[in-house]
């Protein structure tokens, strides 16, 4: 097959897939209501609980925080303007879910546009994606940059550690070189977000709040930290330079359908189809399943499932020479050294 022939399916297949890429106002206002009905019926009845058994506590927050990550994938379709037609919907749905998720909407929104114009791109990375090196650059990093790597792989870190501070810390301030309306966004995000605790602690009482708040929080936030990394990091993934890289082969082949039980399917509103979503950011959540059904180059994708997904915990670095994830063991297979042809990009990309 010519390359000619293969740009044409590829572009094909963005068309038919970008079919779906229409709101349908119904299906949006169904969501708002399974989500948000139970959401905040599990919060009180968590609450009420607490007089009967701090187990059973437990228990219901687990449940509401799967519908917690149900709300963030309604803002993560907001801010892709896909759930509703309207934009002004889309952007107050977009800030009250937000606040809700602890993101503020148009700074994480400006940050998740970059990561699909550069999902996969070896020389575009470093915003709205994990930190990732190749074997190379890990090989040339100094050592506190190879601590600080193996720091930010470790497990505990990036699914426990890492969603605290992401979430509580850095989604409080503006980045550098923020616009004015970004700004503004994201110190009003964070005076609802206090109001909000405050009026909670003064009706539960602070204990009480964090109590039900605390688990809720840690919980979907490990959840929200393990779909992303999971979408990207996993066996026979795809990662290139620049000049060879492409949209749609990021797409399909560098974003993972995740196939997960019908219920964790609809409590993560079907974003485990990530690749038909990466394709077209536009299709929202509730059409991602009959886009991946009605296309059989979408089936023929990367599948990973929730034992096969336990393996990329291993994946630390990726191997340009042999094109795929290797771990720090792995590595120590391959000369100390920085191969002579280490070329003039990889060490740009070294210093970056």
């Amino acid at each position: 097959m010519t390359e000619q022939t293969i740009a044409h399916k590829q572009k094909q297949l963005t068309k038919q897939v970008a079919a779906f890429a229409q709101p349908d106002t119904k299906n949006s206002l169904i969501q708002l209501f399974n989500t948000f009905i139970p959401f905040f019926g599990l919060w009180f009845l968590a609450y009420f609980s607490l007089n009967v058994s701090y187990l059973l506590t437990l228990g219901i927050t687990v449940i509401a925080a799967g519908f917690l990550t149900r709300i963030f994938i309604i803002f993560h379709d907001c801010c892709h303007q896909s759930f509703f037609k309207q934009k002004r919907f889309n952007h107050i749905l977009g800030f009250l879910t937000g606040v809700l998720t602890l993101f503020p909407y148009l700074q994480w929104q400006h940050s998740h546009s970059i990561h699909h114009a550069t999902s996969s791109n070896l020389d575009k990375r470093g915003t709205g994606d994990i930190w990732l090196l190749t074997v190379n650059e890990y090989k040339a990093a100094s050592r506190r940059t190879k601590l600080a790597y193996r720091l930010y792989r470790n497990p505990f870190i990036m699914f426990i550690l890492g969603p605290i501070y992401v979430f509580l810390i850095t989604n409080r301030f503006n980045k550098k070189g923020a616009r004015r309306k970004e700004r503004v966004n994201t110190y009003l995000t964070n005076l609802v977000i206090a109001a909000l605790a405050a009026v909670c602690c003064l009706i539960f009482d602070w204990q009480s709040f964090l109590l039900v708040q605390g688990p809720i929080f840690l919980i979907s936030g490990s959840i929200g930290v393990w779909l992303f990394y999971v979408q990207h990091t996993f066996e026979d993934s795809y990662f290139e330079a620049d000049e060879n890289w492409s949209y749609v082969q990021a797409a399909v082949e560098g974003s993972s359908f995740y196939k997960l039980p019908k219920l964790l399917q609809w409590l993560t509103g079907n974003i485990g189809y990530h690749h038909v979503h990466h394709l077209s950011p536009k299709v929202p959540n509730y059409k991602l399943e009959l886009a991946h059904e009605q296309h059989e180059p979408l089936k023929n994708v990367p599948t990973i499932t929730l034992k096969t997904s336990l393996q990329s915990l291993a994946f630390r670095l990726w191997d340009e020479e042999k094109k795929k994830f290797v771990t720090f063991r792995d590595i120590k297979q391959i000369s100390a050294h920085l191969p002579p042809d280490l070329t003039e990009k990889q060490k740009l990309r070294k210093n970056a």
